[in-house]
């Protein structure tokens, strides 16, 4: 089951989209912004195909 989730990017401040799987439990992976090219650390978590927590930070 694939979502599309909105968020702020932590550099550029641009509200950008992302499609998330919320089939597969807690995923994490760093992911380019589409507008400033900044590498972003995305978290989150879904249980039964529910979004419970989603992070998007400045990635280390």
């Amino acid at each position: 089951m694939l979502e599309e989730h909105f968020f702020q990017c932590p550099y550029c401040w641009e509200k950008i989209s992302i499609l998330l799987d919320l089939t597969g439990g807690s995923q994490s992976y760093v992911e380019d912004c589409e507008v400033c090219c900044q590498p972003i650390s995305i978290y989150f978590d879904a249980q039964d195909g529910i979004l419970e927590n989603f992070s998007a930070d400045a990635a280390q």
